[in-house]
């Protein structure tokens, strides 16, 4: 089954356009697993959290074509908020490169929005660099989703693919 996956830095619009994206199609789509998780932790998360995270957001992919977010996002923070990553994340990713997946990767080129979850508003350029970064190792096909038409664009370049 094809993915289509929403990626990218915090506030950088991966809900929003999930939440366009499976109105128009008229699909479902697999929340970020980690606001859900998080929200009902009560104490800071520490990096074995991640793993819990990312268990659960790999668990929830699989009856889903659009995801907000996946693996690969959870490598990136855990790799640069803890200096590495667990080898279970980095196994599943590696799997994952015989799939079909597409990534649609937004640019930080929006206005940071302010949400409890959210750690990180100054390095979003640095960490936007570092999933395409990511995403061109692992061989997958991306489209930067930026500027002010950020939907429409993205549902042409889906419609050339689908």
């Amino acid at each position: 089954m094809l993915k289509i996956i929403a990626t990218g830095p915090e506030s950088s619009g991966k809900t929003t356009l999930c939440k366009a994206l499976s109105e128009h199609f008229n699909i479902p789509f697999s929340k970020e697993y980690a606001r859900e998780f998080l929200t009902n932790l009560e104490r800071e998360y520490n990096q074995n959290d991640l793993t819990k995270i990312a268990e659960g957001q790999f668990k929830s992919e699989h009856n889903f074509m659009l995801l907000d977010t996946d693996l690969i996002t959870i490598k990136i923070w855990s790799n640069y908020k803890y200096g590495n990553c667990d080898k279970w994340i980095i196994e599943q990713i590696e799997k994952q490169k015989s799939e079909k997946r597409i990534y649609l990767l937004c640019k930080p080129d929006i206005p940071w929005e302010v949400d409890p979850q959210r750690e990180n508003p100054n390095e979003r350029v640095e960490l936007f660099e570092t999933h395409k970064q990511e995403l061109e190792n692992l061989g997958h096909t991306y489209f930067i989703v930026e500027g002010e038409n950020r939907v429409e664009t993205s549902i042409s370049f889906l419609n050339q693919l689908i």
